[in-house]
C-alpha cells in the first residue's frame, strides 16, 4: 500500500517582467490543510503585498485540464475550478499546469535549441506514481484533455499499488521505470530524455538505459541524463509561462481593437 504523504509544501516567486525574482519563499502545510480556500488566502496576501501583479502562474502534481485538475496526490484540490476562482477575484491571467510539464518546459527553454527538438523528463519520487513532461517539436505534449505524460497509467499489468511498491524496491525499481520509459521512446522517440525525482540516483541512468535497450534498438535510443536540478526547471518552466500567458493576453485585446 501507498505510503501516506504527511505534508504538501508551496514554492512561489514574484517575478518582474524581465523574469527577476521581487520575493521568494517555500511554505509547508498538513496534507488536509492544502485546499482552495489555503491557496487562494496566499494569493490574496501576495497580491496586497505586489498589487502590479496581472497574471498568477500555478504548477500541480498531476492531470489539469480546462484549468481544473482531475488527477492529483493532492485530493482537495482535484474538480476544484482553481484558475476561474483566482481569476474573477482578482481580475488577473491565471494558468493552472502540471508540474512535469513545467520542468520539460523550463529545461527545453535552458537548452537554447536552435531547432525545434522532442524532449522527455520522468520522474521517479519517493512517496509518489511516476509521471513525465513531454515536449515534442518545441511545443508542450498535453493530449487531448491534458492527460499524456501519467505514466504511472501505463498497462503493466500492476495495480497501481503493486506499481508503487515494485518501484519503491531497488531490486525492482530499474525493470518497472525501463518499461515505462521505454514506452515513452517507442511512443515519441525523443532527443533527448532526463530523469530525476529521489528514486533516481546517478549510476541508475545507465542501469535503465541497459533496461530499455531490452526493447528498444539503439539507434533509437535518445541522449539518456539525469536532471540535478528539476526545481529550479521547473521554476523556470513556470516563471515564462506565466509570462507568455500575459503576453498572449496582450496580443488578444490588440487583436479586437
Amino acid at each position: 500500500m501507498k505510503a501516506g504523504i504527511i505534508h504538501h509544501s508551496i514554492t512561489y516567486g514574484v517575478v518582474n517582467l524581465t523574469g527577476e525574482t521581487v520575493e521568494k519563499g517555500e511554505l509547508h502545510t498538513e496534507t488536509d490543510q492544502m485546499n482552495e480556500a489555503f491557496i487562494i488566502q496566499f494569493i490574496d496576501r501576495l497580491i496586497d503585498n505586489h498589487p502590479q501583479i496581472r497574471a498568477v502562474g500555478i504548477g500541480v502534481p498531476g492531470a489539469v485540464h480546462q484549468g481544473i485538475i482531475n488527477v492529483s496526490d493532492i485530493p482537495n484540490l482535484v474538480h476544484v475550478p482553481l484558475a476561474d476562482s483566482i481569476r474573477e477575484r482578482h481580475g488577473v491571467e491565471v494558468i493552472v499546469e502540471n508540474d512535469m510539464n513545467l520542468t520539460v518546459y523550463g529545461l527545453y527553454q535552458k537548452q537554447e535549441y536552435e531547432n525545434e527538438k522532442s524532449i522527455i523528463v520522468a520522474t521517479f519520487i519517493e512517496g509518489s506514481l511516476p509521471g513525465a513532461g513531454i515536449m515534442i517539436d518545441g511545443h508542450i505534449h498535453r493530449g487531448n484533455t491534458q492527460f499524456a505524460g501519467e505514466i504511472a497509467f501505463l498497462p503493466f499489468g500492476l495495480s497501481h499499488d503493486e506499481q508503487f511498491r515494485l518501484l519503491h524496491n531497488r531490486n525492482t525499481f530499474h525493470s518497472i521505470a525501463a518499461r515505462a520509459v521505454s514506452s515513452l521512446i517507442a511512443v515519441l522517440n525523443p532527443e533527448t530524455l532526463a530523469l530525476t525525482g529521489t528514486l533516481v540516483q546517478p549510476e541508475d541512468v545507465e542501469i535503465i538505459r541497459n533496461e530499455c535497450l531490452k526493447y528498444i534498438p539503439e539507434m533509437h535510443m535518445p541522449q539518456m541524463r539525469l536532471l540535478n536540478d528539476p526545481d529550479e526547471n521547473y521554476m523556470f518552466g513556470l516563471i515564462s509561462l506565466t509570462l507568455e500567458s500575459l503576453s498572449y493576453s496582450l496580443q488578444l485585446v490588440e487583436k479586437r481593437r
